[in-house]
């Protein structure tokens, strides 16, 4: 049994990964795409979180494992009773866990491009920038990061 829960706490903890929302990291299938390129300048930086939705895995897995280890408590009613408190425990705190691992730090960029248009991009703040500074926009039609 133990075997089984930990399988599902691992296809939980697979579920998790979400595609970069970062100007430096690129998926396989995003390699050898080609990009448009807009040069432009920097106006302004600005702080914000990316936050990926919640998937529910984490509570799932945490009310299973909190589930699992309630029921080792006490014999008979006392063992049914602890894992549905063990298991309440854990799907509120594997909640809050895959919240706090959703949550990144982001940059709110604010460009000038050469032609006067301004266009704002959002991206993990995985890389610095600063007001005034040349940049370029790479775009596949559908997302656009910034980079030096």
């Amino acid at each position: 049994m133990k075997i089984v829960y930990a399988a599902l706490f691992g296809a939980a903890l697979a579920g998790c990964a979400s595609p970069p929302n970062s100007g430096r990291e690129y998926t396989y299938y995003q390699a050898q795409g080609e990009q448009t390129v807009r040069m432009g300048i920097v106006e302004s930086v600005r702080d914000v979180a990316i936050i990926n939705p919640d998937s529910g895995t984490g509570t799932m897995a945490g009310a299973a494992l909190g589930g699992l280890g309630g029921s080792t408590a006490g014999s008979g009613n006392g063992s049914a009773a602890m894992a549905i408190v063990g298991a309440v425990a854990g799907g509120l705190i594997g909640n809050r866990v895959e919240a706090n691992a959703n949550r990144k730090p982001g940059y709110e960029i604010t460009v000038k491009l050469d032609s006067g248009e301004l266009r704002a991009i959002t991206q993990q703040a995985d890389e610095l920038f600063r007001p005034g500074e040349r940049v370029r926009l790479l775009s596949n039609g559908i997302t656009t990061r910034v980079s030096h």
